[in-house]
């Protein structure tokens, strides 16, 4: 048994490496497969001011999400943690206090961000009839959040439980239920965007009751709120869940810098934006998913002391990173026209997907080396790296990087600029991971479980990018 429980210790570390990032690639590609197909849907509408709402809307989307993350990832840890202490009817409290905690968080943000949609839409660049459908899409969004908070937090407590098969059908709902609706919302009902809004509310619902409804039919449901247990459990929710939180705002925080940047070279600019953001999570999932996945090969090697195999799991999953990048963005390229078609991109619209599915493709690279290095300082006991590393990633690999290029190039010089700013910061996450791996086999420091739950972290905040 012990064997089978750790299966990383012998065997092909590339192999390992391949199958799990493969696999763990599954859910995350249907989901990004309905997100890259909603805005083909939208457009087929012919209207660049629509595909460019939703590029500013999903900038607003992103933010919100950071708060249900790092409530669901609290939520895993708790529940996972007092199971692992034998007390299931703590662990029924901790998800019932993380769950009233989120549900009445999401409502007041909720009420927040729908009451200052003008604001939040005109500062990132909106304004005249783009601004207003992106406003109009998001009024009907936003009041959902709760129910999205809440379909997470169950989530999580699911996958504490060991149940990773019902967890995953939650986004897998929530996703066929956007694929469903999408079309008859948008073209048979003639609702246009708003078809598309509604239909994500009705994504919400579905990822709701199939999050809650395992929970309840098979775990114990959840107990009564009181004020007493809210107060003795905020500090060991908001432990776990404000670090969460907080490195997770940091990439929404980027892609609104960003939008708003793009938003200077006007509504083809930002339509482009929109269908490279759909482009990039369906084009490498994988890579997405190789920080969870290489985690436990990481963590198992050195928690067995097998040094060697540690150094060999990072310089593995660095060329299957490599390989990969390089088949995508060769595809990519041989298939950039009928891409560019398929969404109805002209002008700059069409020059900035040509530019993705050129050069940049292969710049993900670079982002692939941050995750990888990501993994191992949560799973060698530094998960501050990763926190630090993100946010660094995000401002001052992103800002300067950004103004500097766009000055020079125009709106390609916004994504070029976004990507060169992950080519430094994959050179510091390298150093810092060889010497991380280093101080380990030298045994400069013990090897620590890792942090819980951490890589759901990326997995959680993909899932629920738009949802």
């Amino acid at each position: 048994m012990a064997n089978e429980q750790a299966k990383f210790l012998e065997g092909s570390l590339f192999r390992h490496v391949s199958v799990m990032s493969f696999t763990a690639s599954v859910g995350l590609m249907a989901v990004f497969f309905v997100d890259f197909v909603d805005m083909v849907f939208i457009s087929m509408l012919g209207q660049a001011e629509l595909a460019a709402a939703v590029g500013y809307a999903g900038a607003v989307l992103f933010f919100t999400t950071s708060l249900g993350i790092g409530m669901s990832i609290a939520a895993g840890a708790l529940v996972a943690r007092q199971l692992g202490a034998g007390d299931a009817e703590e662990a029924r409290r901790k998800a019932t206090h993380t769950l009233a905690f989120g549900v009445g968080m999401g409502v007041v943000l909720a009420a927040v961000v729908w009451l200052n949609l003008h604001s939040l839409t005109g500062f990132l660049g909106a304004d005249g009839r783009t601004q207003e459908l992106a406003v109009d899409y998001l009024q009907i969004i936003i009041p959902s959040m709760p129910l999205m908070l809440a379909g997470m937090v169950a989530s999580a407590v699911l996958r504490g439980h060991g149940d990773a098969r019902r967890a995953m059908y939650v986004t897998l709902w929530g996703g066929g239920v956007n694929a469903v609706l999408d079309p008859i919302f948008i073209f048979a009902l003639g609702l246009d965007l708003n078809g598309a809004a509604l239909a994500s509310v009705c994504a919400r619902i579905a990822m709701c009751v199939t999050g809650l409804a395992p929970v309840i039919r098979h775990y114990g449901g959840f107990s009564r709120v009181s004020l007493a247990g809210l107060a003795a459990d905020f500090k060991p929710v908001f432990a776990i869940a404000l670090p969460a939180i907080l490195t997770q705002v940091a990439t929404p925080f980027s892609s609104a810098y960003v939008t708003r940047a793009m938003a200077a070279y006007g509504e083809e600019a930002v339509a482009g934006m929109a269908i490279v953001g759909r482009l990039t999570p369906l084009s490498f999932a994988v890579i997405f998913a190789l920080s969870g996945a290489v985690g436990p090969i990481i963590g198992q090697n050195a928690g067995a002391k097998q040094h060697e195999r540690v150094r060999g799991a990072y310089r593995d999953a660095l060329i299957f990173t490599a390989g990969f990048i390089l088949c995508v963005s060769l595809i990519l390229f041989l298939l950039r026209a009928p891409i560019a078609d398929l969404f109805s991109a002209t002008g700059l619209a069409r020059e900035l997907v040509f530019l993705f599915c050129g050069p940049l493709a292969l710049a993900f690279f670079f982002n692939g080396v941050l995750f990888v290095s990501n993994a191992a300082f949560n799973n060698l006991g530094h998960p501050f790296y990763s926190t630090w590393l993100n946010w660094g990633r995000h401002t001052l690999g992103t800002i300067p990087f950004v103004m500097l290029f766009s000055a020079l190039m125009g709106a390609p010089g916004v994504l070029i600029g976004q990507a060169a700013g992950g080519i430094l910061f994959a050179v510091i996450g390298y150093g810092l991971a060889q010497r991380v791996i280093a101080k380990q086999a030298a045994g400069e420091v013990a090897t620590p479980a890792p942090a819980p739950f951490q890589r759901q972290a990326r997995q959680q905040s993909l899932f629920n990018l738009r949802k």
